[in-house]
């Protein structure tokens, strides 16, 4: 796992071993980014469900101006640090160590989300969930969710909302932008 472009490019970022977490593949990253990569630049970044931080990593190494990690995991928080640490992020990154639920009722405004829960839990839902209740996402705003190809991903009740999906496999990539607002 590395970093793919920008300022940390070539970067090899370290992943908890085991079943833990599930680390966004190469591939499907860089499809990621080749989807939003003129929709990155001065942006404020939410990766929800971080494991390794590696999406927010590559966001700032393209030059998002701010990104919040979200992870609940002692040990994946404290890869998260050391991936921070080793690519110079740690002025620009912030560290939430809990519940993702906690960071998203406290309403501040973020311009992309990554959503990459465990493909076998319901987060990914209950994420969206609260995304549209407590209304997070900015103007021209982005979610990207990263889920099993079977799951389908509800529509957000505001309106602006328009939804595109790419398959990889047994991965999906659903992209939410919000316009109009």
């Amino acid at each position: 796992m590395r970093v793919i472009s920008g300022i940390a490019r070539g970067r090899v970022l370290k992943a908890l071993e085991g079943e833990e977490t599930r680390p966004t593949t190469d591939k499907v990253k860089e499809s990621v980014f080749n989807i939003i990569q003129f929709e990155i630049e001065d942006r404020r970044v939410l990766d929800l469900f971080g494991g390794s931080g590696q999406l927010a990593i590559e966001a700032i190494s393209r030059g998002a101006k701010h990104a919040v990690v979200v992870e609940n995991s002692k040990r994946a928080a404290d890869i998260i640090k050391e991936n921070v640490k080793l690519c110079g992020f740690a002025d620009r990154i912030t560290l939430h160590r809990g519940d993702f639920a906690e960071v998203l009722t406290k309403g501040a405004k973020y311009d992309v989300i990554f959503l990459d829960p465990p493909f076998k839990s319901n987060l990914l839902l209950r994420a969206l969930e609260l995304i549209d209740t407590f209304d997070i996402l900015s103007n021209d705003g982005i979610i990207v969710c990263e889920a099993d190809s079977a799951l389908k991903i509800p529509e957000l009740k505001g309106e602006g909302y328009s939804y595109r999906e790419y398959k990889y496999g047994r991965i999906k990539l659903t992209v939410i932008r919000r316009t109009g607002v």
